[in-house]
């Protein structure tokens, strides 16, 4: 759904979400809303269902761009370093 589609609804969000679990959650929070905070709980899942859209949307663009063996679009930095290093640091102070 795009911001130039139909008005975001209950049922679009909670389709937009995709994983049933973050779905559920979704439902449940507008359920229990009280009256007054029930627009803001709305707006706030409303803002991770554009999320969640627009990073599925880029997903498969890349995903496109992969399966025609080009390169990827945009300046892509490496933090495989970055990310030994913390996994390093998080083993050496015990943990699995």
């Amino acid at each position: 759904m795009s911001d130039t589609a139909a008005p975001w609804t209950i049922e679009s969000i909670r389709d937009a979400l995709g994983n049933p679990t973050l779905a559920q959650r979704f439902i449940s929070e507008i359920n229990r809303a009280p009256a007054h905070e029930l627009l803001h709980t709305f707006a706030r899942w409303e803002r991770i269902a554009k999320d969640v859209v627009a990073a599925v949307d880029r997903g498969r663009e890349l995903a496109a761009y992969d399966e025609r063996g080009e390169e990827l679009p945009g300046e892509w930095i490496d933090g495989t370093d970055r990310i030994r290093e913390a996994a390093n640091g998080i083993r050496a102070r015990g943990a699995a």
